[in-house]
């Protein structure tokens, strides 16, 4: 593959990404995504095979897929575990805020498209669930429910993405991402019965 190739596959997949943040999937048609990309129409087709193509490739580009790999979270105790997978979510949706109102979009929406969607977050939230259970059963999180303290972690983890449209205000382009992920990750801890500091 030539690099002007590479060149126009990728600015093809921001220029989707950016719109199908803006205006949802149904909302962007192929002619919006090339206008947009300083692309020919039949280019979507030629290096995509269509939108549907086209939507998959933004995962596949863009979200952090590899996550797990890359933290080594398989060698580490569950509170390191939790602790980077929280903190990682938390840098992930507040640095890339296109991809995860995508994702956000598209769960809500319950469209065909959110196999795709699930087939990226499943990995992550699965090996969340494994190290709750991991340690509650090593005594390590003190938690009656692993049920209730997912749905307590992914609650704290996405917070901020839905206080960003709230009627409060806050003041996102101020915020330390680093920040905001530590403090995150110390609140889950504290909720599972962990004090670092101690």
């Amino acid at each position: 593959m030539t690099e002007p190739e590479l060149d126009i596959k990728t600015r093809i997949l921001l220029a989707a990404k950016k719109l199908f943040a803006q205006q949802g999937y149904d909302g962007t048609s192929v002619r919006q995504i090339c206008d947009e990309a300083g692309a020919n129409v039949s280019l979507v087709s030629y290096h995509f095979g269509g939108k549907e193509k086209v939507f998959e490739a933004i995962f596949e580009h863009f979200f952090p897929g590899h996550m797990l790999t890359d933290l080594a979270v398989e060698s580490m105790s569950p509170v390191e575990g939790i602790s980077k997978i929280v903190g990682e979510v938390v840098k992930f949706t507040m640095t890339d805020w296109e991809m995860s109102d995508i994702v956000q979009l598209e769960i809500t929406l319950n469209t065909h498209r959110t196999a795709t969607v699930f087939r990226f977050l499943d990995p992550v939230w699965t090996k969340v669930n494994d190290l709750l259970q991991e340690g509650k059963d090593q005594g390590v999180f003190q938690i009656d429910s692993v049920s209730y303290a997912m749905l307590q972690v992914m609650g704290v983890a996405l917070a901020h993405k839905r206080a960003k449209n709230s009627r409060f205000t806050f003041n996102y382009e101020d915020m330390d991402t680093d920040k905001l992920a530590e403090q995150t990750i110390e609140f889950v801890l504290r909720g599972l019965g962990v004090n670092r500091h101690e």
